[in-house]
């Protein structure tokens, strides 16, 4: 595309300077006329010669108080702006406002005229004093896609106010738009605008205003405020100097400028924007140094784009102060592409997607249809300032500064006021002052709120009637101190006028007034809720909010202070440790609530038996603490703590059901089990679990081989947890033999923990504490892995397809990452999955037998093998052998044992073989050891056997040498 600008002093010199530039060969040309000449016969004129020279030309214009041609500016002139397209066609309206109820459907008219899917940028001329220009956006937006870019600006009359035009090739209307669409979709388009606006002083409200006139700021007539602060040439000027000082409007959290449009008779100023009574406005200026620096950085900007053309839209007030400023950025302009535009009385811009009107210095709107940057070289923008403009740019400093200080003393002012007024009238503490004698001189509203006493009827009043007498005399001296200057700090009692009394934490401080104290200020913090607060807490500190029974903390404390007594008179002291036998089997089965409310039954049964000189506690729980300090003899504390069991065992209902409890009782003996609470209720703990592990529902007395045992449990959980990095584990593998050929199938995995220090530690001991530690998880991986890898080396030996039992703890298979765990084992060692199988106990599954049968259906359809270990110790029943998925039984060797001697072993043997034989199970004996076992077995017709008259556990080693010998044993 290309732009071509001529300055027009005579009608005559349009048709030469088209046919010169052959403008009338194409079929998109957009001309743009600016007119300082306010005469509609002479614009119909220019427009009807350029229409007959250019019949396919699209014009669009406006009146101007300044026009612009590339670097010149002109006034009463008409420059008129040629730019030829050769993609991008046009559309273009002029409408009058009265055809329309309002400018926000004007707008939405204009953007269905000329709008179409092609449009990229529209350009606007408009009568602000006709249109509201704002309302007319929003409409154009409503109907035009998001990234359409608008500019323009408003029309320019020379200050003659009744003589401002908006025209096109169809008309010239003095109540409207001028408006023009510029459509294709790949038209490069870069626009900026400066806004570089500064506030300035202090704000103004609005007073008094109706339909945009304002008649009043800070119920003052305008006319004064301005004056009083722009002074009288500003005045005289109006409406136009308001260009140069418009107002600004924050409205929610987003800044608006307006200006005065006209000045009428009455005093009342019109303002070209909307606003309302209470809203307020300050005054703005030119903020020249930002000027300069922003359009330096945007022409630097500018000059690396495609452009080929500049539109520019200039606020009239930069021509009237700032021209040479402007012909110097003209210059700068030009040596990127043409420029035309005209200086308005408003502008129009698109910023971040949105499209605004407002009184800026500048609004740019740069073209090309080609996409290459047409500068090759870099260009040197900068500013050389003349001498006259030194004084604008320091009086704009000045005012600058000056408007900051101003601000920020206004500001602190306000800002102490609020902060005085806050503290007195919004605080939610009570405030007052008195005089020197005590009568109230001002009371908050929270005084009246709390206390229920109006400021009327107390006000002048003696303080000191309104507090308890038995207070007067405390009072009286912290308000005398208070008067020597130091601050006092106390509670305080005080009587509403409904009789409630509340507590107050007080505060009292002198009032000083041009050096003389003239009374005190009191601020009373209501802390009556808090001091509950801090009881309660105190109390749940202390105490068990379910039964209201001492909890540990404060029953060891009573057991300290009953030691320091005793110490002194050598006397004795009986600490007794109470635990639930099985109490979780109530919480799982009916819930932790309903056991919350059966211990509450059983902590009033324990409370209702017990003699003088006792004091029970709620440890945690199901555990409770007994402390006995009358009668402090053995054979006492066995009655009592005999009666407290017969106590507990008694039926308990609950909800209509009964359920039947047993306890444990620890006792240790002060000083001979300890010379503190801590060791006391320590070793009443030890004896308890003792009591335990004996069946549970009996006494037991400390003694020091308990404490032995204890210390050697920690003392092995704590090598347990370093033997798998230790490499302290290893395996023995038992033979499985089937007892119809009399040859090897497989072994059974046996964990084993040898101990630098303690040596061979049995299973017995290590595995139920590898459970309760969680450690039985990663052993039982180890265990899993090892025994794999060693079968299918043994295979790869050419041993035969040999098969590999490991024993599966009840806290191993009901992890959910059990499963896990074998698929990673078998893959690690490429055993297949038919050669491993998994023993289970009866119990194991009895836990949660729809979980253990889900579990054992997913391993069985991995490959997996899966037998029932101790088959018959357990609650067998066929109501559930006949739904789980399992390919063997394994009789408990307890019935193995008495084979040849016992019937009833005999029995139950027959009995469990024939229903493996009935379930299609595979049936395996272990612990045979002797022959006549083997014989009755094999009478019996059970498939395989382990033992040790057929060999015992071996190492990997030994069991590969004896293989081959074993697979030769007759039976």
């Amino acid at each position: 595309m290309k732009t071509y600008n001529m300055i027009c002093t005579d009608i005559g010199e349009i048709a030469p300077f088209i046919e010169r530039h052959r403008l009338q060969e194409h079929h998109h040309v957009l001309v743009q006329i600016f007119s300082g000449i306010l005469d509609k016969t002479y614009i119909k004129e220019i427009v009807r010669n350029i229409k007959h020279m250019i019949p396919h030309a699209t014009i669009i214009g406006t009146t101007t108080d300044g026009e612009i041609a590339d670097d010149k500016i002109t006034n009463n002139c008409t420059v008129i702006s040629y730019s030829v397209f050769e993609q991008t066609t046009l559309r273009s309206a002029v409408l009058s406002c009265d055809e329309f109820a309002g400018s926000y459907a004007l707008g939405e008219h204009v953007a269905k005229n000329i709008i179409t899917e092609r449009t990229k940028a529209m350009i606007l001329f408009v009568n602000n004093l006709a249109v509201n220009v704002k309302e007319l956006l929003a409409g154009m937006k409503s109907i035009a896609k998001k990234d359409i870019v608008i500019a323009g600006g408003a029309a320019g009359d020379n200050g003659l106010f009744e003589r401002i035009y908006v025209f096109s090739d169809q008309e010239v209307i003095s109540n409207g738009v001028a408006a023009v669409s510029l459509n294709n979709e790949h038209l490069q388009i870069h626009t900026f605008s400066r806004f570089n606006w500064q506030e300035i002083g202090t704000a103004f409200m609005i007073t008094k205003i109706s339909d945009n006139r304002i008649y009043e700021l800070d119920r003052k007539p305008i006319l004064q405020v301005l004056k009083h602060y722009l002074g009288s040439e500003f005045m005289r000027q109006l409406p136009r100097s308001s260009v140069e000082f418009p107002f600004l409007l924050q409205r929610n959290e987003k800044k608006g400028y307006f200006f005065i449009t006209k000045v009428h008779k009455d005093g009342s100023v019109q303002v070209n924007e909307n606003v309302d009574e209470g809203e307020q406005v300050k005054f703005t200026y030119l903020n020249i140094p930002l000027v300069l620096e922003n359009t330096i950085d945007q022409m630097k900007k500018l000059a690396k784009k495609p452009v080929e053309t500049i539109f520019i839209y200039n606020c009239m007030s930069m021509r009237r102060y700032l021209k040479d400023f402007i012909l110097q950025d003209l210059k700068m302009m030009c040596k990127i592409a043409p420029v035309s535009g005209f200086f308005t009385y408003g502008e129009i811009f698109t910023k971040n997607g949105q499209v605004e009107y407002g009184t800026q210095s500048m609004t740019l709107l740069a073209l090309s249809e080609s996409t290459e940057t047409t500068q090759a070289y870099d260009i040197d923008f900068r500013y050389d300032i003349p001498e006259t403009f030194g004084w604008m740019l320091t009086l704009s400093h000045l005012i600058k500064a000056s408007s900051q200080d101003i601000e920020r003393l206004n500001s602190n002012i306000e800002m102490s006021e609020q902060r005085y007024r806050s503290l007195f009238e919004h605080n939610t503490d009570i405030v007052y002052s008195t005089d020197l004698n005590g009568n109230f001189t001002s009371v908050n509203p929270a005084f009246e709120k709390v206390l229920g006493f109006k400021k009327e009827e107390i006000l002048y009043t003696n303080s000191l009637k309104y507090i308890h007498k038995k207070d007067i005399p405390r009072v009286k001296m912290h308000f005398f101190k208070a008067l020597l200057g130091k601050v006092q700090y106390y509670n305080l009692e005080i009587p509403t006028k409904s009789g409630e009394t509340l507590l107050f934490q007080m505060k009292n401080i002198p009032i000083i007034v041009n050096g003389e104290k003239v009374g005190i200020y009191g601020i009373g913090r209501n802390i009556t809720e808090q001091k509950k607060a801090e009881e309660k807490i105190a109390y749940l500190a202390y105490y068990d909010i379910d039964t209201r029974l001492p909890n540990r903390a404060k029953f060891t404390e009573l057991v300290t202070k009953f030691i320091e007594r005793r110490r002194r008179k050598k006397r004795k002291l009986a600490v007794l440790f109470i635990d639930m036998d099985r109490f979780k089997i109530i919480n799982d089965s009916i819930g932790h609530y309903a056991g919350d409310e059966i211990l509450k039954q059983i902590a009033e049964r324990i409370r209702n038996i017990l003699p003088s000189g006792t004091y029970l506690g709620r440890f945690g729980g199901d555990k409770f603490t007994l402390l006995l300090t009358k009668n402090v003899e053995v054979d006492n504390i066995i009655k009592m703590a005999q009666h407290i069991l017969q106590e507990i065992s008694k039926p308990i209902v609950y909800q209509n059901q009964e359920f039947f409890i047993t306890a444990s009782i620890g006792v240790s003996l002060y000083p001979n089990n300890g010379i503190d609470a801590h060791s006391l209720l320590k070793n009443a703990d030890t004896a308890m679990n003792r009591a335990k592990q004996q069946g549970g529902n009996r006494i037991k007395f400390y003694s020091t081989d308990m404490n032995e045992q204890a210390l050697y449990r920690i003392e092995l959980e704590g090598y347990l947890r370093k033997a798998l990095e230790k490499n302290e584990f290893f395996l023995l593998y038992q033979p499985l033999v089937d007892l119809k050929t009399g040859t090897i199938f497989g072994s059974e995995a046996l964990i084993r923990w040898n101990h630098p220090k303690l040596g061979l530690i049995s299973p017995a001991e290590f595995i139920p504490l590898a459970e309760e530690t969680g450690l039985i998880h990663e052993i039982g991986r180890w265990v899993l892995l090892t025994a794999c890898k060693q079968t299918k080396k043994w295979q790869e030996m050419g041993l035969g397809p040999l098969v590999i039992s490991v024993n599966v703890s009840a806290t191993q298979f009901q992890q959910p990452g059990f499963l896990d765990d074998v698929k990673m084992a078998l893959t690690e060692s490429r055993l297949e999955p038919s050669y491993l199988n998994l023993e289970l106990t009866e119990s194991l599954m009895l836990r949660n037998l729809h979980y253990s049968i889900q579990l054992m259906k997913e391993l069985r359809e991995l490959g997996v093998h899966v037998s029932i270990d101790d088959f018959g110790t357990g609650y067998s029943s066929l109501s559930y052998l006949k739904n789980l998925p399992i390919n063997a039984l394994k009789i408990d060797r307890s019935f193995i044992q008495n084979l040849h001697e016992n019937e009833s072993d005999i029995a139950i043997v027959k009995a469990i073989i024939t229903m493996g034989h009935g379930l299609q199970l595979k049936v395996v004996a272990e612990g045979v050891e002797t022959e006549q076992q083997i014989r009755l077995l094999k009478e019996l017709k059970c498939h395989y056997a382990q033992g040790y008259i057929i060999y015992n556990p071996m190492s990997a080693e030994e069991f590969e040498r004896s293989i081959f010998r074993f697979n030769n044993i007759s039976f």
